[in-house]
């Protein structure tokens, strides 16, 4: 059974920094592009970034880029999200998700998501 579970989220002050996990079971990691995604209340789900399988492509957000950073490790089945330099604006659920093909910044084509983490920035 395929399972992604995120960790890591919490309540920080903007300027901070939070990293999330995602911790994958039930198949081949490796072979999955991962994103992760946020929703604040009363918003679209939205793309924050993708890496790929091999961690080779890694799309950015504009209004995270240069702040965020996605990473893998294949031998640990996890993926992960550092966060500095929060702002209240990134207050939000975020989700990591996978799909078998490349990446994409589109929500609709991933194939398998977690239950989100919490991230709360206050100013």
């Amino acid at each position: 059974q395929v399972q992604l579970v995120e960790s890591g989220g919490g309540l920080v002050q903007a300027g901070g920094s939070l990293r999330l996990s995602c911790a994958a079971s039930g198949r081949t990691f490796s072979d999955y592009a991962m994103g992760w995604f946020r929703q604040a209340p009363g918003k679209e789900r939205e793309f924050v970034a993708a890496i790929s399988q091999s961690g080779d492509n890694t799309p950015y957000a504009d209004s995270v880029k240069g702040r965020f950073t996605i990473s893998r490790d294949n031998a640990k089945n996890t993926g992960y999200l550092q966060m500095n330099s929060l702002k209240p604006e990134d207050t939000a659920v975020y989700y990591c998700a996978e799909r078998l093909l490349l990446t994409t910044t589109q929500a609709k084509r991933y194939d398998y998501w977690g239950q989100g983490t919490q991230v709360t920035v206050s100013s």
